[in-house]
């Protein structure tokens, strides 16, 4: 059973030996997103992965992204059935290669900021376009469980911990506990993620360990 946002405060008040006092709902709510991007900044995890469809416009060589976009991982055209990933490039070679403003259908993308794209050709109509992407994570609140809450409920405390032990100034031993703890969690997570669910067992064969067999 996923533990509720009040009974987490409480086991992070109980670990601290603080009370609300001084680790207040506030500041723990504040840790908890810290810890949040962490470890989206640090896993790939499938939970943040997400697509978004929307349509060129044609003669705008713009496309917005979605505000809760951190990564895009890929860029399609649909048109019609036939789907085709565009080229990642940087803006210099999208001025370079369309420096006259060709249009048809787009080869190329490129971030611009925060909040467009660009592609070359300019589109001629109103194509499909799909942004596959890294969203920004889900909040963990009194309110809404999260991936992270729900199955790594010790990366999330541990990784709240070192945020809690740096902001106390607490033992020094204490801090290197959990924050010893907090990166064995979270590369056991990424292998987790980034390894064995990115792998098939029939085209990959069983993740193996090598075992070290001393001479007798």
């Amino acid at each position: 059973m996923a533990i509720t946002y009040s009974a987490f405060l409480t086991q992070v008040r109980n670990y601290t030996e603080v009370d609300s006092n001084v680790l207040s709902d506030t500041i723990l709510d504040q840790f908890i997103r810290n810890t949040e991007l962490d470890i989206a900044d640090k896993v790939d995890y499938d939970d943040i992965r997400k697509y978004s469809t929307s349509s060129f416009t044609a003669g705008n060589r713009a496309v917005s992204v979605p505000n809760d976009c951190m990564v895009i991982r890929s860029v399609e055209s649909i048109i019609g059935s036939n789907r085709t990933f565009l080229e990642k490039r940087d803006t210099s070679f999208i001025s370079e290669y369309n420096s006259s403003g060709a249009t048809g259908e787009p080869k190329f993308w490129a971030n611009w900021n925060e909040e467009y794209i660009i592609v070359a050709p300019t589109p001629t109509s109103a194509y499909t376009i799909q942004l596959n992407f890294i969203k920004d994570p889900p909040h963990f609140t009194s309110t809404n469980n999260t991936y992270l809450s729900v199955n790594q409920e010790n990366l999330l405390l541990y990784g709240v911990l070192v945020e809690a032990y740096g902001f106390l100034k607490g033992p020094a031993d204490l801090y290197s506990l959990y924050k010893g703890r907090y990166d064995e969690t979270m590369q056991s997570f990424a292998m987790e993620q980034m390894g064995r669910r990115r792998r098939g067992e029939y085209d990959s064969g069983v993740p193996r360990i090598r075992i070290e067999s001393p001479s007798p």
